[in-house]
């Protein structure tokens, strides 16, 4: 009940944002005018890929209902229609964040620009995590069996293929018309906005990195999710297991909400820096929390090993990856 709870207030604080987002100034009237043919775009792909992957949904959910069972089908179109609303907040709000982020460093340089981008991107985050937290702990506490359970895994991750896929092919195409129309063609710089196909180039920006992303990630939080209450279940009959896995999320979207309003509130002129800097925030009050579940729970620092492992090779990672390509 509690990670419910928490995966509300992550989705309050997305609601939030969004709202401070939208009142922020858009710029000019022409860079409002050319915002408003992006999100139009945008929002016109979206609506387009999810009416034809619903029909999609429907066939396999009553493949699911006849050879699995009916309530798996139901936890199957539930996690489609969770990572479809993900990808749908995600676009929205991304694409009222661009022009503002860009009106922001105009007017307030890289601080106010950073906060507005940031922004955008942990509403999207926020999303992700809320809407998935609370829809795995839902179907876990109405049916009690993982089995059914993980037919919400596998509707996160039907929408996922198709939104990546989908998104990543019109982004790249409408790249390249782009480029072969106005550089080519016509002489034009990039992203020129006489060049019609720029807007299709940020449409599809929006449509590869937001949208599909955000499905992408969705798929990921939850089979994560999902997999670890499986092995849980598994190593500890009692249920002990299972309570880590959703104390350990709870712990982390706790984490999250600290660690984006402390890179938000960063006055740092170094993008990089400020997210860096969230990120560690938060990743040590994860580790903090793995080491009091561990004990609490298990008795032993057994699965503390584990996460802060994970952890640390995943900061090396990131560090290494942005040494080697900062520059």
């Amino acid at each position: 009940m509690i990670s419910i709870v928490v995966g509300l207030i992550a989705l309050a604080v997305a609601l939030m944002l969004s709202s401070a987002i939208g009142k922020a100034p858009a710029g000019t009237a022409r860079m409002q005018e050319i915002a408003g043919y992006i999100h139009e775009g945008a929002m016109a792909f979206l609506f387009r890929e999810y009416k034809a992957l619903s029909a999609f949904v429907i066939v396999v959910a009553i493949v699911i209902s006849m050879f699995l069972s009916p309530l798996t089908a139901v936890c199957f179109v539930a996690g489609a229609v969770f990572s479809v609303c993900a990808g749908y907040i995600g676009m929205t709000v991304a694409t009222k964040a661009n022009v503002r982020t860009a009106a922001a460093a105009q007017h307030g340089g890289m601080p106010e620009a950073l906060k507005i981008a940031f922004s955008g991107g942990a509403v999207m985050g926020l999303g992700v995590v809320g809407l998935g937290i609370v829809g795995v702990a839902a179907a876990y506490m109405l049916f009690g069996n993982i089995d059914i359970v993980t037919g919400f895994g596998l509707g996160a991750s039907s929408i996922a293929l198709f939104a990546r896929v989908g998104g990543g092919i019109y982004t790249k195409a409408a790249d390249v018309g782009a480029d072969l129309v106005g550089k080519v063609e016509e002489g034009l710089p990039e992203d020129d906005p006489r060049n019609p196909a720029t807007i299709a180039d940020n449409v599809g920006d929006n449509v590869g990195d937001v949208a599909g992303m955000g499905a992408d990630l969705f798929e990921s939080y939850v089979g994560a999710i999902i997999s670890a209450i499986t092995l849980g279940a598994v190593a500890y009959p009692g249920g002990e297991g299972i309570m880590f896995v959703f104390e350990l999320a709870f712990a982390g979207i706790i984490a999250s909400l600290i660690g984006v309003f402390y890179a938000r509130s960063s006055k740092s002129t170094n993008p990089q820096a400020a997210l860096n800097h969230g990120t560690y925030v938060g990743g040590v009050i994860v580790i903090a929390a793995a080491y009091y579940l561990s004990t609490s729970i298990f008795g032993n620092t057994a699965a503390f090993v584990a996460i802060a492992s994970g952890l640390v090779v995943f900061f090396n990672d990131t560090e290494t990856t942005e040494i080697y390509t900062s520059a």
